[in-house]
Formats: C-alpha cells, structure tokens, sequence
C-alpha cells in the first residue's frame, strides 16, 4: 500500500472509507523503506463528497476530471512505482469548504489531528525522513501541526503558492519542529489576486502583516518565484525543467505547471544534492512586485525625431 488516506475528525484523524484503527495501520506501515510524503490540499476540498473529495481528486494514484482534470500529486512525487525504496505517502484530508474564516479554524484543529499521525510514524519509525507538501489553505494545517511535534519529526516541507501570513509561519518555524525543518515556499505572481483577496478578508496576527507571496525571512527558508525566468533558468541549470507561466491568474500553477512535481519529488528525494544553498545561490535578490503580472511595467521606447537632443 504506497498511500494511506487520513480525514482529519476534528482534533483526530480517520481513515478514508474504512473503519480501521488509524493508528494500528500508521504504526505497522511506518517501519518501511523510503521517505514519507504528507500531502495536503487546500480549500474547497471536502473528504467524501463526490464532486470535491481530494481522494478522488489531486491526492489520487488516477485522479477523475472532478470538478477538472488535475495531475496526480502522488505519481508526481514518486509514490506508486511499485519500487522497494519508493516511501509512504500520506493524503491527509480535511474539511476545507464553505467560508473561508471557517475553513482556517478548521485548519487548525486539523494540524492538531495532523500532528499526533506524524507523532506515531515518528515513535515507530524515528529513522524515516518525513516531508509535507501543502498547497494554498493546506499551509495553515502544516503551520498548526508544528507546534505539536518534536524536533526532527518534519524534515522538509514545500509550501505551493500557500495561504497563510508570513508571521504565522516564522513562529512555526521557532518551534522544536520547525527549527528542524527546511521551508520551501513556492510562490507566484500569477497568485497575487488570491494573496491579495486572503489579507483583505482574514486579519493579520501582526499590523502590517503579508502573506507568504511576498516573501518569507528565515534562516532555514528559501522563496521560489516560479514566473521568474531568472529562477527558472537557476533551477534548469540545477537539472528542473519547469515550464514557464502561461497565464496571468492562476491559483493552481504551483502543482499544474508541466515539470514542477517532479522538481518536488527532486527536493524531497534527493535533499543531499538540492540543498537550501545551492538553491539559493542564483536567485534574484528581490522578488518581482505584486501585480506585476497583470500592470507589467511598460516598456520604454525609443525617442521620437521631435524629443532627441539637438547635434
């Protein structure tokens, strides 16, 4: 079995469509070979509900076209290959439909259900590297989770355009687990309308807060801007291929965009050869502006006969 399927019941967690223990299942298939890959969806996925399920959907081996056509995240990550060494995913399910303002609650308790999953695979399996991939909303869970876990207990996590406020995740990352870990946050301009619209709806811990699409300042972080042409030729020469930006909006470019889940599973399979250094060396040293996708900046165009300057 390359993948377990958990639902987050409250505080708890279950498995999806089976009454088994959980926890019995978590610990006897801990002891394997291979890293374990938590993924984690964002909003609007409800567990079990046919249209938006994501068992059915992006944390699927054969995703179906509903609500549409998405990549699966577990092939892309390497899992279901059928190899000795392939790991142990774990798609992590949870209540993330209706308002938006309940919908991060919710998050909440489900890093709590999140943590003690990650607390028995960690007691069976101490060895085990274990890596978290989370897009939009999924960060939340992941930033809640932390607070519950002992150093060591995450390795690396990658964060997909996530929803969450950069102070939000730096106290996550003062935390014995968060020290510990290595952050990845993935972002994109084309993902400013969506950044935009979460600080004008849900207050910010601290005035003057912003989402993670600005940024995120720490010393065990690095922030990808995948519709930077200058960081997407740093990580071809790196050996990741990634296509390039096609739109100017895109909430889901973070996992769509051909090449990028296998640049993932590159990060969470080989993290001795793509290391947070040679990551960083290369990168801009500012990110692009927000908007910047929709307002470019115009382009200056040579003087006219009537403004050059007189010989």
């Amino acid at each position: 079995m390359p993948i377990i399927r958990l639902n987050a019941t409250g505080e708890s967690c279950e498995l999806h469509g089976s009454t088994q223990s959980p926890a019995s299942l978590l610990r006897r298939m801990a002891t394997g070979r291979g890293p374990v890959i938590v993924m984690i969806h964002g909003f609007s996925y409800e567990p079990g509900r046919h249209c938006h399920c994501p068992h059915r959907h992006i944390l699927s081996l054969d995703p179906e076209p509903v609500p549409w056509t998405a990549p699966s995240w577990p092939r892309g990550l390497g899992l279901g290959t059928g190899h000795s060494d392939e790991g142990l995913g774990l798609a992590f399910g949870w209540f993330a439909r209706g308002s938006i303002w309940g919908a991060r609650r919710r998050a909440v308790s489900a890093g709590r259900a999140l943590a003690k999953a990650l607390w028995l695979i960690r007691q069976r399996a101490p060895h085990r590297r274990v890596h978290i991939v989370a897009h939009s909303m999924g960060i939340e869970v992941v930033a809640e989770a932390l607070h519950h876990l002992p150093g060591g207990a995450v390795d690396r996590i990658i964060s997909m355009t996530g929803a969450c406020y950069q102070s939000r995740i730096q106290d996550a990352l003062q935390t014995d687990a968060g020290r510990s870990a290595s952050f990845i946050n993935v972002t994109s301009r084309e993902n400013d309308f969506y950044d935009c619209l979460y600080e004008r709806l849900i207050a910010p811990p601290v005035p003057a807060d912003r989402t993670l699409g600005q940024g995120l300042d720490a010393e065990n972080a690095i922030t990808l801007q995948l519709d930077c042409a200058d960081t997407l030729q740093h990580l071809s020469r790196l050996g990741a291929e990634i296509a390039p930006p096609d739109r100017r909006i895109c909430h889901w470019s973070s996992y769509m965009r051909p090449g990028i889940l296998r640049f993932y599973a590159n990060l969470l399979r080989h993290p001795e050869h793509m290391t947070l250094d040679r990551l960083r060396a290369g990168l801009p040293a500012q990110p692009a502006r927000r908007w910047s996708r929709i307002f470019p900046r115009p382009k200056l165009s040579q003087p006219s006969f009537f403004m050059q300057r007189p010989t």
